[in-house]
């Protein structure tokens, strides 16, 4: 599919996110790299194949509550 020179990594490739953008919807939150992938704001995948590579964004930490202080 890539017509760069040189030329994008594969689907198939370990890097294949390397793959420069060629449509990309924010809105939506996906775009499609000119390797045939899909990938989505959470890092999620689609590729060419219909396999998927599940999400991996890490999710900001969760502060504990803050208790209040009483005057006894």
């Amino acid at each position: 599919m890539c017509t760069h020179s040189p030329a994008c990594p594969s689907a198939a490739a370990p890097d294949h996110d390397a793959a420069r953008v060629s449509t990309t919807h924010p809105e939506q939150g996906w775009s499609l790299l000119c390797n045939g992938v899909v990938v989505f704001e959470d890092m999620g995948e689609i590729l060419p194949d219909g396999s998927v590579v599940a999400a991996h964004r890490s999710l900001p930490r969760q502060r504990s509550p803050r208790h209040a202080v009483t005057a006894a």
